[in-house]
């Protein structure tokens, strides 16, 4: 058995290399990104202002109530980061690194700022094509709008095949990732079999679940802003230390973005492709922009206009990429647990953000203990988001009788991602999102004049009936 999942991993590890190389998602995603950027102005530079005042102008722990059918619009983000700021900023950044050398930080960025006009272009298809289920709710996302608005057979297929995609690399792998994760931290951490571990965290996610769309949006509101801000506090302190080391980090995974044979990169083997595919697909992992996961909360935010909430969109990914995941780039490099000349450490995984923690605040244990407590709440909200997202599109395609069977899915996935080493998992979640993002990018770049549309009302005053830019 064992040489059997080793074999359908190095399959899966090999069609990923051809998926997440220069010549197809890459392209595309990136692509995609130049697109919106240019069609859309630069809109996540000239609306970043505005973004950030909504943002933070929203914050708050006690969210405004938006009826039975929906969400606040803090509500929403606060989903849509909880989604976005898990595994993906701690073990994807650390992971990036060490196979793709510094370079792939670059390639982070890169991806991240052309990520944040492609998203705001997928939230506002979202809030413009969103439905109510049977219980009045609101809900949405890329299966909405690639049926109704890319329409026709084409679009029910689109959208069908979008739906299994993100069930799967969501609801069900992407989950064990995050359950593996919470485990080996706490394993380190704590020294607690992975069993209870997962035992625990299946419990509790047990009961979120069942409390449905108003359970999920409390818990995102709550604990998202207050970790994310411990975190970062924490990370900055670090950072502070070694702070004379900044400027050549920055140059070293600039120089690296270009030249790997300047980095340990080069003596790993790792060139220029190697680093754009794993800065690229972790990065899409951590913020998500392109995938078509966080439009799935947006939709269920009670605006004024879709923009408003394309606005936030802009600032969710760089919450969970310039902030969130950069705290975690520079707390590992420069606390020396890993050698800046030959890429060398002693630590993996999970291990390498707690050991990085541990330095200088932090007594060793306090260190472990601290980024185990903060992976288990990104970690669970991640899980928590996605399983909201997974929900949605079992919604759209089989109906809500489906649900107890993917709470019960989702549960046990949970326990096994947490006793279970995820090598395949990680792999196949890798898989599976780029099947997600092939059909939701051919939607949005469709509807692009749609976006386009949306933006130039939005800066013109009109007012806004959605009746006016659905057809039919």
């Amino acid at each position: 058995m064992g040489e059997l999942i080793n074999n359908i991993t190095q399959s899966v590890t090999a069609i990923n290399s051809f998926i997440w190389g220069p010549y197809f998602l890459i392209l595309l995603l990136c692509g995609a990104g130049l697109f919106f950027t240019f069609r859309l102005g630069f809109v996540q530079i000239f609306k970043f202002k505005d973004a950030a005042s909504r943002l933070f102008g929203n914050f708050s722990l006690h969210g405004k109530s938006a009826g039975k059918s929906g969400m606040s619009s803090f509500q929403a983000v606060a989903t849509a980061i909880a989604a976005q700021v898990g595994t993906g900023n701690l073990v994807g950044a650390t992971t990036a690194l060490v196979m793709g050398g510094p370079g792939a930080i670059f390639w982070m960025w890169v991806a991240a700022f052309l990520g944040m006009a492609t998203n705001f272009a997928e939230i506002c298809l979202a809030q413009l094509y969103r439905s109510k289920d049977d219980s009045g709710h609101i809900i949405g996302g890329p299966a909405f709008y690639i049926r109704r608005g890319v329409g026709g057979r084409f679009g029910k297929w689109l959208a069908g095949f979008f739906s299994i995609a993100l069930i799967l690399a969501l609801g069900f792998m992407g989950n064990m990732v995050q359950a593996n994760s919470i485990s080996g931290g706490f394993a380190t951490a704590f020294d607690v079999p992975s069993w209870a571990v997962g035992l625990v965290l299946a419990a509790i996610c047990s009961f979120v679940f069942i409390g449905g769309i108003k359970a999920i949006a409390r818990v995102a509101e709550k604990i998202v802003p207050a970790m994310a801000i411990l975190y970062i506090l924490v990370g900055l302190a670090i950072i502070a230390f070694n702070l004379n080391q900044i400027p050549h980090i920055i140059y070293l995974i600039i120089n690296s973005a270009f030249n790997p044979l300047a980095a340990w990169g080069g003596a790993a083997g790792v060139g220029i492709a190697t680093a754009m595919r794993y800065g690229v697909a972790r990065g899409l992992f951590s913020n998500e922009a392109g995938m078509g996961s966080t439009p799935h909360a947006h939709a269920a935010a009670i605006v004024r206009h879709p923009v408003e909430q394309g606005e936030l969109g802009i600032m969710s990914v760089f919450v969970d990429t310039f902030i969130v995941l950069n705290i975690t780039v520079f707390v590992v490099l420069s606390s020396g647990v890993i050698d800046l000349e030959s890429g060398k450490t002693a630590f993996s995984g999970i291990a390498l953000v707690q050991e990085a923690f541990s330095t200088h605040i932090f007594g060793h244990s306090s260190g472990y203990v601290f980024i185990a407590v903060c992976l288990f709440f990104f970690a669970f909200t991640t899980i928590v988001g996605w399983y909201y997202f997974a929900e949605i599109n079992v919604r759209y395609l089989l109906g809500a009788r489906w649900i107890r069977a993917l709470q019960v899915g989702v549960v046990a996935c949970i326990f096994l991602g947490s006793t279970q080493k995820v090598e395949l998992v990680w792999e196949l979640a890798d898989l599976f999102n780029g099947f997600m993002v092939v059909p939701n990018l051919i939607a949005i770049l469709i509807l692009s004049p749609v976006v386009v549309r949306l933006l130039k009302d939005y800066s013109a005053n009109k007012p806004y009936n959605a009746k006016d830019y659905i057809k039919g």
